[in-house]
C-alpha cells in the first residue's frame, strides 16, 4: 500500500475544493488530511473520517471564522504544519499558498490547483476590499507583506513534482505565475444529485456568492431592462446593494438548502452565468438539470458549455449584451435540448474524474502506483 497525504487550503464548509478534496479522499480512504484551519461540523462525513492535521493557527481565539484576515501569517502556519516523514506522496488541493507546508523534499509532490490565489497574483484589489472583510488598517498591512506571500507562493510552486489544472483557462494561469507545465482534469460534479426532464419553469435562474467579480450586477441590469423573471440565490457583500438596483421582477431568495437548490435548477427556463470563473460548477450543475446556460464567453465555462447545444454565449460583459442573448435565446433555443445539457454535464461525474486521477498518478509515478491496492470500484480499470 503506497502511503499518501492529503492537503487542502482550509476545511470550514463544503464548497466547490472541498468536493474535489472529497473525491481525491475516496481513492485514499486512510490518508491524513493537513490544513490550515477545519471546522469538522461542516465537513462531509467522508471528509470527517480522515484524520485531520490543523496548523497553529488552531489556537488563535475565532481564527476559523476569521482565517481570511489572517493571510500575512499563511507562510508560517503552512510552514509549522510538517507532514508526517512515513509517507511516499503528498497530494495537495490548493487554491491558497498549501504548497508551501513541510515535508520531505524526497518524496514526489503532486497539486491539483484550483487556481494561483487570485489575492496575490490577480484581482487583489477585489479581494482586498470585497471578500476579505479587511478594514483600512488590514489591508494596508497586507499590501504591504503580498510581495513576500508572492515570492513564498512562487517558490513552494517550484519544488511541487507535478502540477494538475482543474481547467485549460487556471493551466495557463499556472504557466504565467509559476513558470510550470500542467495537465488539465476538470472537477467533478454531482450529476446523480439532479433529475432532467420536469417542465419548464417562467423564471430564469442565478445560483452565486454576491461578491463583485460574479458580475450579479450586470445581470440585474439586464433583467431590469427585461422584465423577465430571474431569481437569485445565495448571499455576499452584494446583497443588499442588488437588492436596491432591482426592480420586483427580481427575487432574492438568500442561501438555500440543497432540495431548493434542487427544484429551481430543474424547473427555471436557463442558467445565466455573468462572470468569470476558473472553472465554474453552477453552470454543470443547470446542465445536470437538463437546464441550457446563458453566460459571458471567457474563462472555464468554454470548457463547459457547448454553443448552440447545451447553452449561448455573450461576447461583452454588459447588461446590453446578456439581454439581448436571453432574447435571441427565446427567439431561437437551436438544438438545446435537456437531454443534450444531461450527457454533457455527465462527462464530468465524480467517477471519471477519479479514473482519470488514477492514471495520471499511474502514468506519473508507476514505482508507487503500479501495485497499489485500490479501493474496489477501481479494479476493473486497467
Amino acid at each position: 500500500m503506497t502511503r499518501v497525504a492529503l492537503a487542502h487550503h482550509w476545511l470550514v464548509g463544503m464548497r466547490g475544493g472541498e468536493k474535489v478534496l472529497e473525491q481525491i479522499a475516496q481513492l485514499f480512504p486512510a490518508a491524513p488530511i493537513y490544513t490550515l484551519i477545519a471546522n469538522r461540523s461542516r465537513l462531509s462525513a467522508k471528509l470527517a473520517s480522515h484524520p485531520i492535521q490543523e496548523s497553529p493557527l488552531l489556537h488563535l481565539p475565532g481564527a476559523a471564522r476569521h482565517y481570511k484576515k489572517l493571510l500575512p501569517l499563511f507562510p508560517a502556519a503552512f510552514r509549522g504544519l510538517r507532514v508526517g516523514s512515513a509517507l511516499d506522496v503528498l497530494i495537495t488541493s490548493d487554491a491558497s499558498v498549501t504548497k508551501g507546508l513541510s515535508y520531505n523534499p524526497d518524496i514526489p509532490h503532486i497539486c491539483y490547483c484550483h487556481s494561483p490565489p487570485r489575492y496575490l497574483w490577480a484581482m487583489q484589489e477585489t479581494y482586498l476590499q470585497h471578500t476579505a472583510g479587511l478594514g483600512a488598517t488590514e489591508r494596508a498591512v497586507f499590501k504591504s507583506v503580498a510581495p513576500y506571500l508572492r515570492r513564498f507562493d512562487y517558490e513552494a510552486a517550484q519544488r511541487v513534482t507535478s502540477f494538475i489544472a482543474n481547467s485549460y483557462f487556471v493551466q495557463q494561469r499556472i504557466r504565467e505565475c509559476y513558470g510550470r507545465d500542467s495537465e488539465v482534469i476538470h472537477p467533478p460534479v454531482d450529476i446523480d444529485a439532479f433529475e432532467c426532464g420536469g417542465p419548464d419553469g417562467d423564471f430564469y435562474l442565478i445560483v452565486s456568492e454576491l461578491t463583485p467579480y460574479k458580475r450579479v450586477d450586470i445581470a440585474v441590469d439586464a433583467f431590469n431592462r427585461l422584465g423577465k423573471k430571474l431569481v437569485i440565490i445565495g448571499a455576499g457583500s452584494e446583497l443588499a446593494g442588488l437588492r436596491t438596483r432591482a426592480k420586483p421582477n427580481i427575487s432574492f431568495l438568500g442561501r438555500q438548502p440543497f432540495p431548493v437548490l434542487k427544484r429551481h435548477y430543474e424547473s427555471c427556463r436557463a442558467f445565466i452565468f455573468p462572470g468569470i470563473e476558473d472553472f465554474g460548477i453552477t453552470p454543470l450543475e443547470s446542465q445536470a438539470a437538463g437546464r441550457p446556460v446563458i453566460a459571458y464567453k471567457e474563462g472555464g465555462v468554454l470548457e463547459t458549455v457547448i454553443e448552440g447545444r447545451t447553452g449561448l454565449f455573450f461576447d461583452k460583459q454588459t447588461p446590453e449584451a446578456l439581454a439581448e442573448a436571453v432574447l435571441g435565446y427565446e427567439r431561437n433555443p437551436g438544438g438545446i435540448t435537456a437531454r443534450t445539457c444531461r450527457e454533457n454535464a455527465a462527462r464530468f461525474s465524480p467517477e471519471n474524474f477519479r479514473s482519470k486521477l488514477k492514471q495520471f498518478l499511474l502514468q506519473n509515478l508507476p514505482n508507487l502506483f503500479a501495485h497499489h491496492n485500490w479501493p474496489d470500484e477501481f479494479s476493473f480499470y486497467g
